[in-house]
């Protein structure tokens, strides 16, 4: 028993997730030597090696719109979550203000509610009014699913900020926006940036509740994928697939970064 305890006790948890990691990483190496394969097949490994599927997917229009319509989601999603989740981060955490706590709790709701339920009242609710097939919508719905990151991330790093610093800003005649932007706000930049990638990865991956609110001209990639894999087996697939591993393994190195660098301040 003292053995395992000192022994291999401290081996075991590692041992698991490294286990783990690499059983959810094998699709992955799989999916990516298939995207270099020939145009008309899709197996593993590949017969030929080709940049054909890349060069279909660039070259058809529907599936480099969806990537575009993807990114221009992302992007108008990862600016909205910083705009609205800074300040109410910072004001969850230094204010005292009435229902304060019951905020936190419904801002964290898409963490607790299923993406599935949270998607089908979406779609009730915007159906009889008309504003499926909209990028609004789409920007707004993907904002709501990250915005819970964004509060996580920001109200971390504020609990690393001495308040200290306010006061004494305070003191000086600042007013309280002033201290905001020039005090508190430099300082939460390496929270601001993770949760800004974070909201820009759930944006870009997001299918469940795109599904039910995009339409013909505002389709998704990851909407596109699921249709594509449901109606034609296209290995296409494989290199937009792999495309998104690369896109998503590049925001979660910088997430990484960010949050040792935060550590090491």
């Amino acid at each position: 028993m003292s053995r395992f305890k000192y022994g291999l006790g401290p081996l075991l948890v590692p041992l698991i997730a490294w286990i783990t990691y690499l059983f959810l990483l094998v699709p992955s190496l799989i999916v990516i030597p298939i995207s270099f394969g020939g145009p008309g097949e899709m197996e593993f490994p590949p017969r030929q090696w080709t940049l054909e599927l890349y060069r279909q997917f660039f070259t058809d229009a529907s599936w480099w719109g969806s990537l575009t319509q993807s990114l221009k989601v992302a992007a108008c999603v990862m600016v909205l979550t910083a705009v609205i989740g800074v300040p109410a981060a910072y004001v969850l955490q230094r204010s005292r203000v009435p229902g304060r706590l019951l905020f936190s709790g419904l801002a964290m709701g898409p963490l607790l509610v299923p993406v599935i339920v949270l998607a089908l009242g979406l779609y009730l609710q915007m159906a009889p009014r008309g504003f499926l097939n909209n990028s609004l919508t789409i920007v707004l719905a993907h904002t709501m699913l990250a915005m819970p990151f964004m509060l996580i991330s920001v109200g971390a790093a504020l609990r690393h900020i001495d308040p200290a610093y306010e006061q004494v800003a305070l003191i000086m005649g600042a007013g309280k926006l002033r201290i905001f932007f020039r005090v508190v706000l430099p300082q939460l930049r390496s929270g601001i940036m993770a949760g800004a990638l974070f909201a820009f990865l759930i944006s870009l991956d997001e299918v469940i509740v795109s599904y039910f609110i995009t339409g013909p001209e505002t389709e998704t990639l990851p909407v596109k994928m699921y249709s594509a894999l449901r109606w034609e087996v296209s290995p296409v697939i494989a290199a937009v697939s792999t495309l998104l591993t690369v896109i998503s393994l590049a925001f979660a190195l910088g997430v990484m970064w960010l949050e040792r660098k935060d550590r090491n301040k």
